[in-house]
């Protein structure tokens, strides 16, 4: 996955989640971290069968973030007081990259705090446009985004705000949906989570 890519739909996963409320009640519900597993499965026309990755991620607000994938390539993308480090798999040990790759994701960190509040619409990047309890649909503004990513679609779970899945269109024969389980909310978190491998 594209490293812009990869950090957009970090932004996704993140914002609905800040903004969730409590099954009981209309008590607000503040999240202050979450730990989950997801999988990832790629589908194109070109493939006989979808590429399949599976992986953790740790989040912890305002902007930390362990995303890492177990298999079947290894790699983790750490994110921590407005720095972003990736490791790659190489010989059975994960080594540092370095370049041009981060640039990406850099520019879009800039977003992270609307789409941390729940300001979907407020966003330079992307507009709703479509939204209801079970889902809501975000396409790009800029033409050169959406030959990318023409749309996003995050799908909520029956805990309110909770996401069960998100969904990248990348054009008319590929997909990229993310579905998570396992999640740990408002756990106490080392730093050391965000910083080392």
């Amino acid at each position: 996955m594209r490293p812009a890519i990869f950090f957009l739909l970090v932004c996704c996963l993140c914002s609905p989640l800040a903004i969730a409320r409590a099954d009981s009640g209309d008590q607000p519900f503040r999240l202050h971290s979450i730990h989950a597993r997801f999988v990832q499965k790629k589908e194109m026309k070109i493939l006989a069968r979808p590429l399949v990755s599976t992986g953790t991620f740790i989040f912890e607000a305002p902007q930390s973030l362990r995303w890492q994938y177990h298999q079947p390539v290894a790699s983790l993308l750490l994110m921590h007081e407005g720095r972003i480090r990736k490791f790659v798999g190489r010989n059975g040990k994960l080594v540092e990259e370095k370049g041009a790759q981060l640039d990406g994701m850099q520019m879009v960190l800039a977003q992270l705090s609307d789409w941390l509040d729940g300001r979907f619409s407020d966003n330079e990047m992307f507009r709703v446009v479509s939204a209801d309890e079970a889902h809501v649909v975000l396409e790009p503004h800029q033409p050169g985004l959406a030959r990318l990513i023409p749309s996003i679609e995050i799908v909520f779970g029956k805990q309110r705000g909770l996401i069960d899945a998100i969904k990248l269109h990348e054009g008319p024969e590929a997909a990229t949906t993310i579905t998570f389980s396992d999640r740990i909310l408002n756990e106490e978190i080392a730093e050391t989570v965000f910083i080392s491998k």
